[in-house]
């Protein structure tokens, strides 16, 4: 078997098991008392639906993020990985790991998205080989970019 094949099935199983492990346990499910910032994500073509909620300290940093909602395995675990990943991140990097995620999901490798280390989010790379199920890999990102904007507007994938 060739490198590009162990590394091609390496993440696919990659995918699958962190995928399955956030569904089933997502961290950081709830409400969040004391929530600075807010939003609501919708997806309209499976229904995908949930709350971020955020507790931004004074220095702009993340202190704490929750999500709340019901939706498919991979919006729920994105959620679950995108609460995990942005504690203690400042605003801005959280908002640069949104625009790196939502572009490589969709195809868009730019030299910004490609900068930014995944880490445990590669895993979500693997929806790029379902194209339908990029919305509900981003449903969470978006409502993140929502809930960092103050928008009070749903956040969509549309």
């Amino acid at each position: 078997m060739n490198q590009a094949a162990t590394t091609g099935d390496d993440l696919r199983e990659l995918y699958r098991e962190v995928i399955l492990d956030h569904a089933r346990s997502p961290r950081h499910f709830g409400p969040l008392p004391g929530a600075t910032h807010s939003a609501r994500g919708v997806n309209p073509l499976c229904g995908d639906k949930l709350r971020m909620y955020l507790l931004v300290d004074d220095d702009g940093r993340i202190a704490d993020a929750t999500f709340e909602g019901s939706g498919c395995a991979i919006s729920v675990a994105s959620a679950s990985l995108l609460t995990e990943t942005v504690i203690g991140m400042t605003t801005g990097e959280a908002q640069a790991y949104f625009a790196a995620l939502v572009a490589r999901l969709s195809g868009r490798n730019t030299e910004a998205a490609a900068a930014v280390e995944l880490g445990k989010l590669r895993a979500l790379e693997g929806v790029k080989e379902f194209p339908s199920r990029v919305k509900c890999a981003t449903l969470a990102w978006h409502a993140l970019n929502s809930a960092l904007e103050n928008d009070d507007q749903a956040a969509t994938t549309e």
